[in-house]
């Protein structure tokens, strides 16, 4: 895998500043993939988070933070998350959807383990992505959740990313649903800060990741 973006970005220079959204445990997905099962041990994993260290490219992951009908107790995928972004400090990560799915819910001290996560130096280089309808689905699920998500944020707005995870809309209307459901969230953080959300993260980040992988690719590419 680490070959093949190598190869992507001296094939195609000037393109790419990012890798992602791509899949390490996703609902009922990730089982019925052929050959090995995606686990975040592997180390041609960690080859590709050195890689894009290297090369200076963002990486979206997805990741659930747990089983489908999960039995109580910790969510299984939490401590191995965590101990990639430890592993690989110099990559810049973005979490999709902040391990959340379909059926994959929150847990219920969720907004504590990401405020942890945030506040400790160990995850500088982490980023929660907002994305998709399912998401918004469970952070705007009641008045509590959506009082929790804006707390959060309202914390630590430089690390949080909006996106709407549309899939081939033909509208207008389809463009905007995710926005629009999170409606009560931008009024709950304020102007500022969903600014920074929808808009002035992203502008940050990748144009940092554009310079370095430019930089690369000067450098690797004949």
């Amino acid at each position: 895998a680490t070959d093949h973006i190598r190869r992507v970005l001296q094939t195609f220079p000037g393109v790419f500043s990012g890798i992602g959204e791509f899949t390490i445990h996703k609902e009922f997905v990730s089982s019925k993939i052929e050959g090995d099962v995606a686990s975040l041990t592997d180390p041609a994993l960690d080859r590709i988070m050195e890689f894009c260290a290297e090369s200076g490219l963002l990486v979206l992951i997805h990741n659930d933070i747990d089983n489908p009908f999960p039995k109580p107790g910790k969510p299984n995928y939490v401590t191995g998350f965590q101990e990639l972004i430890k592993r690989h400090p110099n990559t810049t990560i973005i979490w999709a959807h902040l391990g959340l799915a379909r059926i994959i819910k929150p847990i219920e001290d969720m907004g504590d383990l990401f405020l942890d996560m945030l506040a400790d130096p160990d995850y500088k280089n982490l980023y929660f992505d907002l994305s998709w309808d399912e998401t918004a689905k469970w952070l705007m699920s009641s008045n509590k959740a959506i009082s929790r998500t804006a707390e959060v944020i309202s914390k630590y707005p430089d690390r949080f990313l909006f996106g709407t995870d549309n899939v081939a809309p033909d509208k207008q209307e389809k463009q905007l649903y995710v926005y629009q459901i999170y409606d009560p969230l931008w009024k709950a953080i304020g102007e500022e800060a969903t600014y920074k959300v929808t808009k002035g993260n992203y502008e940050r980040l990748f144009n940092e990741a554009r310079a370095k992988v430019r930089s690369w690719e000067k450098v690797n590419v004949k």
